[in-house]
């Protein structure tokens, strides 16, 4: 039996919510519908891809392993379904575009606000993270484009990354600390940390190694809201990119001596995967706006 894109997009529904009922309400089918190409795909692998016998729908070690493949493939369809329909003018299709905290905040809205002005029937998705997880949605076909942290180790082989910005980090606290201040100056003052993984603190910890001390923190853990939160709440300062503080009256930027702390935000996209036509036109659009300004306070144009 051949396998179909449909059961493989049924199969993938059912993985992610692990229950065929609500599998089945997602996809706006029955459930017998459901279960029946299931188990017609599970008879053209030649294995189970769910154990039902425990009360709960767990993949077995074939399902494991079909999964991402499976994602793959229907994402990959999806794509060549959308950029069929994109032919047409640009009147149907989506742009999956990720983005930072502080771009969601600054310069995203403004582009988006642009684009969606030259082209209202794209479906528009934006997924706000950091820059590794953004990375690993691009990699997964997650996402068509992204604006990331461009790290000094370089990016994933299987992605293409265009240098856009460079953005300034300064000291965000309750109360203002000085004009300018010197990241070592910090040594003896708690810091809020981001969590593991997240871009800012690499940047952070990286910076005050540099600076000769190792920080101490007063709380660690969060992203991009709930640090500036933790410090609105007078728990510490933190190191944060600049346009971040727009909209929050209780924090103060404290810049940093020269030559202070900055990084560098690129456009990435995979390297062999040809953008849909919608994408494209993002990728115009964003590219336009970066070059025309204004931009945000402490961003510069590469």
């Amino acid at each position: 039996m051949a396998v179909q894109l449909q059961q493989l997009r049924y199969f993938v529904s059912v993985a992610e919510v692990r229950h065929f009922t609500r599998a089945a309400e997602r996809l706006g089918v029955s459930q017998p519908t459901l279960s029946k190409q299931i188990h017609t795909l599970e008879a053209a692998l030649g294995a189970p891809l769910f154990d039902r016998s425990r009360g709960a729908v767990v993949l077995t070690t074939a399902g494991e392993t079909l999964l991402p493949l499976a994602r793959r493939i229907v994402a990959e369809a999806d794509t060549a379904r959308d950029a069929v329909q994109e032919v047409v003018g640009l009147r149907r299709g989506r742009v999956r575009l990720g983005a930072t905290p502080s771009l969601c905040t600054s310069l995203v809205p403004k582009v988006l606000r642009d684009f969606r002005a030259e082209h209202p029937g794209i479906e528009l998705h934006v997924d706000e993270g950091g820059s590794q997880d953004l990375v690993a949605a691009l990699v997964a076909h997650g996402l068509d484009l992204a604006l990331i942290v461009e790290p000094a180790r370089g990016t994933d082989p299987s992605l293409e990354t265009v240098p856009l910005l460079r953005e300034s980090l300064v000291v965000a606290s309750v109360t203002p600390l000085s004009s300018r201040i010197a990241l070592a100056e910090l040594r003896d003052t708690p810091l809020v940390m981001f969590r593991t993984g997240y871009d800012l603190r690499d940047t952070t910890l990286e910076a005050c190694r540099r600076a000769g001390f190792t920080p101490r923190y007063a709380v660690e853990g969060g992203e991009m809201d709930a640090v500036l939160a933790f410090v609105e709440a007078g728990l510490g300062v933190a190191l944060v990119p600049s346009m971040a503080l727009v909209n929050r009256p209780l924090l103060h930027a404290t810049p940093l001596v020269a030559p202070g702390v900055h990084r560098t935000i690129a456009l990435a996209q995979r390297r062999e995967s040809v953008l849909p036509h919608a994408a494209q036109a993002m990728r115009a659009t964003l590219l336009d706006h970066v070059s025309r300004g204004p931009l945000p306070v402490g961003v510069q144009a590469l």
